[in-house]
């Protein structure tokens, strides 16, 4: 069983935060308030577009066409394909095994 302490003991694990204090900022580092300068182009309205504003997120698929695994379910197109794969697949190697 692990030692329990008691109350009138004397604290040994210190963490390093109260081992090691941070020092106080240095005042000569800081300055005073920063000043942006005008626009260059001289335009004072706003007239940046964010990239986030001109290119929308693509929407996901609606949640109905998801199958039990939370993932698309295959297309006719790619079961197709795949059954031609599987198809050439058993043609190539019953062929090498002829040889």
């Amino acid at each position: 069983m692990a030692d329990v302490p008691t109350p009138d003991e004397q604290a040994h694990d210190i963490l390093a935060a109260e081992a090691f204090a941070m020092p106080a900022s240095d005042p000569e580092l800081h300055h005073g308030p920063v000043v942006v300068p005008d626009d260059p182009a001289g335009i004072t309205e706003p007239h940046d577009v964010l990239a986030a504003e001109e290119f929308p997120m693509p929407a996901m698929l609606p949640h109905a066409s998801l199958d039990a695994t939370g993932s698309a379910g295959r297309t006719p197109l790619r079961l197709g394909l795949a059954a031609a794969a599987g198809i050439l697949a058993l043609l190539v190697i019953r062929s090498l095994r002829r040889r």
